[in-house]
């Protein structure tokens, strides 16, 4: 529950910052383009302060109009560069579908939907991919490699982040860190998160499973031959970078993992939301 609780934190907080940078944006945007008048607007507030036609009104009109410009456009391009990879992705990945083992796992899961594909490869590979409508991608290699209770517990864990829908918060986590980069606490919210829900993914395996032997013995085997594919879209890993904090968790789950924040971040990013909040509440008063 502790987890679940500060999973929501890390969206939120994120979510809460991207709506108000991207809404601020919007209006000034607006404002350029079709001439509506503003009340409250930090864009517009901070081109106000320097006397019209001067050096430094066109220097931060610029720099504005320049950042407001990178953010819609890396947001842009990351959202079309993700459809493309996951379309891509997908012609991979049933190009090496194995309809055999594919059909059996369905049918001994009992998945309803048929959302476990086995695909053939030699590499031990298990993660959820996709944002409408997750799967769950296993490999050959690690079906050979994993004895049942292995094999349920990776299965189990895979799916918590298929019906979490992890993929696509992780996604959209990933995007406005990359996109509001002035703001640290959106790339430490992305990074948390990713550690979180694996956590919680291993909480929902144990519960299934009635034990974390499963888990924690597949999790060991999988170590060192996790999925590292640079050109590909967002993917939900059984054993990816949060694995020490995992095993740490398995090993002594009563002691608290620390998720901590770089004092450099957090000052930044307060002083930064502290600016933009104070700039708010002068345009309305």
């Amino acid at each position: 529950m502790w987890w679940k609780k500060r999973s929501l934190f890390v969206i939120g907080l994120s979510l809460l910052i991207a709506v108000l940078i991207w809404s601020q944006m919007g209006m000034y945007i607006a404002h350029l383009l079709f001439g509506v008048n503003l009340h409250v607007n930090v864009f517009k507030f901070c081109i106000s302060l320097f006397k019209e036609h001067s050096f430094y009104y066109f220097l931060v009109t610029i720099i504005l109009n320049v950042l407001i410009a990178y953010t819609i456009l890396i947001t842009l391009i990351k959202i079309i560069e993700q459809c493309m990879l996951l379309k891509r992705f997908k012609k991979v990945i049933f190009a090496q579908q194995n309809l055999g083992l594919t059909s059996a796992l369905n049918r001994k899961y009992e998945r309803q939907h048929q959302d476990i594909i086995v695909i053939d490869h030699k590499e031990s590979l298990a993660f959820t991919f996709g944002f409408r409508r997750p799967r769950i991608v296993l490999s050959s290699g690690l079906i050979e490699i994993l004895d049942r209770d292995e094999l349920e517990a990776v299965v189990e864990h895979e799916t918590f982040h298929q019906k979490n829908d992890d993929s696509l918060k992780i996604f959209i986590l990933q995007l406005i860190s990359q996109s509001i980069w002035f703001i640290p606490l959106t790339k430490w919210s992305y990074q948390n998160y990713k550690i979180i829900s694996e956590l919680l993914a291993d909480e929902y395996a144990i519960q299934r499973m009635g034990s974390e032997l499963g888990l924690s013995s597949a999790l060991f085997k999988l170590i060192k031959n996790y999925f590292k594919g640079n050109s590909t879209p967002v993917l939900v890993h059984f054993s990816d970078e949060s694995v020490n904090y995992r095993l740490q968790q398995l090993v002594e789950p009563k002691k608290a993992i620390p998720v901590r924040l770089k004092t450099t971040s957090m000052v930044i990013s307060i002083y930064v939301l502290l600016l933009l909040m104070g700039m708010i509440l002068v345009t309305i008063t």
